[in-house]
């Protein structure tokens, strides 16, 4: 958090203590505003943008080649039973044979007796249809299961269950209860099956749960019905694509089109919607323009800026997002934003510009887990509640359970983000290969030094002719120019001589010692 210090701080006026809107700022757009979701799709990978107001609100990002097997069922054979281990190997048609031990059977129990031993359960050669719990790792196959779970947008399903249970996370008791009793509502006495209410369901409409049990049991069925005919090992199903998830799970009220700039994805997705969710169907349209879709909007140029550690405002301020394996901070900077009233209105106008700006990027870069903001320091306690109200309906808009804890005495803003996926930055970048992810390289100088230790500890170890110092272009120069007297030093010190190759391919850490 930095400020410009102002030249004979002037008192602090009566500023104005409205949000965006009494400092002409441009506020996000509510809730209900109309939305659209642009899907770009390319055989290695399918990218979603949400657009509201023609500004991008979020990136998703599914590339074909890292789609794992999780929750996947298949049509699988016993090919060992180990009765030792009380687990068997299952050919599901992977790479490697899959695991299933007994607790992950689903075995009828007879008076509450304990599940019978694998061996009596399972033979060699038998038929079974598992789903993958865990996914294949090392030299370790896929772990599986028999008791299988598919999960909608609202509910999961448990077609060979008969209970319905309720998030733990949906701690509210009347809550809790009010979803039992609409959902019974929904679910005969008499049909088979249990479910479980996920979180996404709190404030859910019956017609949307509706929805939702409609398509579980229809996949269910789906499923039934290719046991019957395929013929081990076989992929019985798999969880939906980016693309069709957009279909089940990211669609509302609000949306007003689904722009597929892929016509083979488009009838794909027609066919999905007309047999699964026929609501969404007159929504879906194909962009067959020669522009790129995703430059219609700025999206790529959107997704670049997401990955950027500095983010500019548009009143000249920045902010600094570092992303560590703890948390992520945000630093507000006011930079060359002077404003045209006081110092306090200016840091006030950089602050609730930034609320807005960090709750768009939350969405974007989808960064979950701890989150510290470090707003410029404000005096005035109407300011600071300005702000933090400015955060709050700004992040009203994230589908993403997040708890803002407000200032603390350090004047930071602590919150939490669910995580739902990958960030944006893990899935399209890797750690640096010269800094190792620390974001900052040695300087030439102190590398010259660390050869000069390095050569001298060599010279005492072995008694060679020469020694040649192979390093980068920037290394070798200051040994050319400000270090040459300290190298020739230290080969009169040793008493031997020292020669100098650049290599263009190191980097400015890299060097080698080579002894002739």
């Amino acid at each position: 958090m930095t400020a410009p210090p102002p030249p004979g701080r002037p008192k602090a006026g009566a500023a104005p203590s409205g949000g965006s809107a009494a400092w002409g700022l441009t506020p996000p757009p509510p809730p209900g505003t109309s939305e659209e979701f642009h899907i770009n799709v390319t055989p290695q990978e399918t990218r979603v943008a949400l657009l509201q107001a023609g500004a991008v609100q979020e990136l998703h990002v599914e590339r074909i080649a890292s789609r794992g097997l999780v929750s996947n069922v298949y049509l699988g054979r016993v090919v060992r039973v180990l009765p030792g281990m009380q687990s068997a190997f299952i050919d599901i048609g992977l790479e490697r044979t899959a695991f299933l031990h007994v607790a992950d059977i689903r075995a009828e129990r007879n008076n509450g007796d304990p599940p019978r031993p694998i061996e009596k359960i399972l033979s060699e050669g038998q038929n079974l249809v598992v789903q993958v719990l865990k996914e294949p790792m090392g030299s370790k196959g896929a772990r599986l299961t028999t008791q299988i779970s598919i999960a909608g947008r609202l509910l999961v399903y448990l077609p060979q269950e008969k209970h319905i249970g309720i998030s733990q996370r949906i701690e509210d008791e009347a809550e809790r209860e009010q979803l039992r009793e609409k959902l019974q509502g929904l679910v005969p006495a008499d049909e088979p099956g249990g479910f479980i209410v996920r979180t996404m369901a709190e404030s859910a409409s019956e017609d949307e749960l509706a929805a939702d049990i409609a398509y579980l049991r229809k996949s269910w069925s789906d499923i039934r019905t290719a046991a019957t005919t395929a013929r081990p090992p076989a992929l019985l199903f798999e969880d939906l694509t980016l693309a069709r998830r957009v279909l089940r799970d990211f669609v509302t009220r609000n949306t007003s089109r689904i722009v597929v700039d892929s016509r083979e994805n488009f009838q794909k997705l027609q066919a999905f919607a007309a047999e699964y969710v026929p609501r969404v169907l007159p929504l879906l349209e194909h962009y067959n323009g020669e522009r790129p879709l995703f430059d219609l909007h700025g999206v790529e140029e959107e997704i670049q800026k997401a990955l950027a550690r500095r983010v500019e405002l548009k009143s000249g301020g920045y902010l600094i997002f570092d992303q560590t394996e703890a948390m992520t901070t945000i630093d507000v900077n006011t930079g060359g934003f002077v404003g045209l009233r006081s110092f306090d209105d200016t840091i006030f106008k950089t602050n609730l510009e930034a609320a807005q700006t960090i709750a768009r990027q939350l969405r974007m870069r989808n960064l979950g887990g701890i989150i510290i903001v470090d707003f410029i320091d404000m005096e005035s306690e109407e300011h600071r509640n300005a702000v933090l109200a400015e955060l709050n309906r700004a992040l009203a808009r994230d589908h993403t359970r997040i708890t803002v804890n407000g200032f603390t005495q350090l004047g930071l803003v602590e919150m939490t983000r669910k995580r739902t996926r990958e960030s944006l930055a893990h899935v399209l970048c890797e750690a640096c290969p010269v800094c190792s992810g620390s974001g900052a390289v040695k300087t030439a100088r102190t590398v010259c030094y660390e050869i000069l230790r390095e050569l001298l500890r060599e010279a005492r170890q072995f008694n060679a002719r020469e020694f040649r110092i192979i390093g980068s272009p920037a290394v070798v120069d200051l040994f050319l120019d400000e270090e040459s007297q300290s190298l020739a030093m230290l080969s009169d010190f040793i008493r031997k001589p020292v020669s100098l190759q650049a290599e263009s391919g190191y980097t400015q850490e890299q060097f080698d010692i080579v002894l002739l």
